[in-house]
């Protein structure tokens, strides 16, 4: 689905760092490098970003 605002566990504010970790990724930037300059040094920050799968597209097909 979507990425929360904030980290289940701590509570870090880690919505704003989706779409730069997501780009940079994409861009073929090795996925741990990228979360520790962004800031995302806890255990459990990083499993909200590796965790999520986007799923939006095939929830989407079934709107009323």
């Amino acid at each position: 689905m979507m990425i929360p605002v904030r980290c289940f566990t701590c509570g870090k504010i880690i919505g704003h760092a989706w779409e730069e970790y997501q780009r940079r990724v994409a861009q073929g930037e090795d996925p741990a490098k990228v979360m520790t300059e962004m800031g995302l040094k806890r255990y459990c920050c990083r499993q909200v970003f590796l965790g999520n799968v986007d799923m939006l597209k095939e929830i989407s097909q079934f709107r009323p």
